[in-house]
């Protein structure tokens, strides 16, 4: 289970307005999909999950500042059932009657030649079974340590300019 940790010079008040914000978690994290925060415990945990990926973010205060731990878990959602198709009925064209063989003439007969040969039979093409829709591409799940350390890095960033008039 991957996880990125670090001290962060801000308070915990401070870190917790923009953890326990969805929109604001869902920036720091947004490369892990949609995020959604499933439980809060105040000032101390967040516990989130996207579509392939949950995980937690923790504060613990520590001298100088933060101690901001945040794990992920890459989980692979169950596959949905798929249907199983009944193949359609095959429809065979009904077949003629296989045509008798020509008659000879007596001239024929009486010279011996060979039997004029029917025409040949049309081949029908075979029928085609519906083929199988291809199998739905397997997406690699997303690899989230380099995502919670640069969320760790924006969260560490100071959001404004100190001393500066403005």
């Amino acid at each position: 289970m991957p996880d990125a940790q670090r001290t962060l010079v801000k308070s915990p008040p401070e870190l917790w307005a923009e953890i326990s914000d969805p929109d604001a978690l869902g920036r720091h994290l947004g490369e892990l999909g949609d995020i959604r925060i499933v439980r809060r415990e105040p000032e101390t945990t967040v516990a989130w999950e996207g579509d392939r990926v949950r995980g937690t973010v923790e504060l613990e205060p520590a001298g100088w500042g933060t101690k901001v731990t945040l794990t992920a878990e890459v989980h692979e959602p169950e596959p949905e059932p798929q249907p199983v198709a009944d193949a359609p009925p095959q429809r065979m064209a009904p077949q003629p009657a296989p045509a008798p063989p020509p008659k000879r003439s007596w001239l024929d007969r009486l010279l011996r030649r060979p039997a004029p040969q029917a025409p040949a039979e049309p081949q029908l093409p075979e029928p085609v079974a519906a083929a199988e829709p291809p199998p739905a591409p397997v997406l690699a799940p997303p690899d989230p340590e380099p995502v919670l350390v640069s969320a760790l890095d924006t969260l560490g960033a100071a959001h404004h300019r100190p001393f500066s008039r403005g």
